[in-house]
């Protein structure tokens, strides 16, 4: 099951209806619907920019409701990913949360891993973590390219030079995709270059 994002901005059209916790906006997109407008509405997570939909039934009160248990019952449901890992043991030496499995290395690898200071498995980890931390910003960065992407392809898709913008993004050209946003409806360059802050904070 997917959480619910802590925040979340909804656009009519171009226009920006709320920004907000998820029952904020969730009352704010009930209203315009009521209204009977023709523009059509789309919820975004202010992190990733992925829809978010709501269940716009009932009173007020009852779509408030609504949302404060479905965050309830994901606060309490069980990790349906866990392994038997993740189980109570028994008594024993306590595995410390390594997980044992099949690694498939060429003999140089093996030898040279065997060769290591605490063997193949500490070499391994060290390894594994040192990747990670190398990766992470790049890592974010992605995500903060693909959370502008998703949003521009979304509401910008016609706009002039959208597709320019999305090369500006990914190039890490500020400047350009500034000058370009700056013809685009307030509302949408508002979010576009809030949501781009997060791109560009970290090295290309």
């Amino acid at each position: 099951m997917t959480p619910h994002p802590a925040t979340c901005t909804a656009f009519e059209g171009h226009r920006r209806i709320a920004s907000g916790t998820l029952p904020e906006v969730a009352l704010a997109v009930s209203e315009v619907l009521a209204r009977g407008e023709q523009a059509p509405v789309l919820v975004f997570d202010d992190i990733t920019s992925r829809p978010v939909e709501f269940d716009l039934r009932g009173t007020p009160d009852e779509i408030v409701a609504r949302l404060a248990s479905a965050d309830s019952t994901q606060a309490t449901a069980p990790n349906a990913g866990a392994s038997e890992d993740d189980a109570p043991r028994g008594r024993g030496r306590p595995k410390l949360g390594v997980v044992a499995r099949e690694v498939t290395l060429l003999p140089r690898h093996w030898d040279w891993l065997n060769g290591q200071s605490g063997g193949a498995s500490v070499a391994l980890r060290k390894l594994v973590d040192a990747a990670r931390a190398a990766s992470e910003n790049k890592d974010r960065q992605r995500a903060a390219q693909e959370a502008v992407y998703r949003f521009m392809t979304a509401l910008a898709g016609n706009l002039p030079l959208y597709e320019e913008a999305t090369r500006a993004l990914y190039a890490g050209d500020r400047a350009r995709l500034g000058e370009i946003v700056a013809a685009w409806p307030e509302d949408v360059r508002e979010h576009v270059s809030r949501l781009a802050e997060r791109a560009f904070a970290m090295p290309v």
